[in-house]
């Protein structure tokens, strides 16, 4: 999980994010970046999670326990 914050700030197109960022305030945030995350948290930590999942995280520290909590 050491890569985890870099790998997201690149999937929501931003220099650096922190924990206690809300998602939705990312200019990046949609339909097709909840599909990327989807997928890259299959490939990487072999974590599969909903859409729903995601979106209902609300923070970068959100999604961080839910991949830790399915791993």
């Amino acid at each position: 999980m050491e890569d985890f914050i870099p790998s997201l700030a690149e999937l929501l197109e931003e220099e650096s994010v922190e924990l206690t960022d809300a998602l939705d305030s990312f200019e990046a945030w949609d339909s097709l970046t909840i599909l990327s995350m989807i997928a890259f948290f299959d490939s990487e930590y072999n974590v599969q999670l909903s859409a729903e999942e995601i979106e209902n995280s609300e923070t970068v520290q959100g999604i961080k326990d839910l991949v830790e909590s399915k791993m």
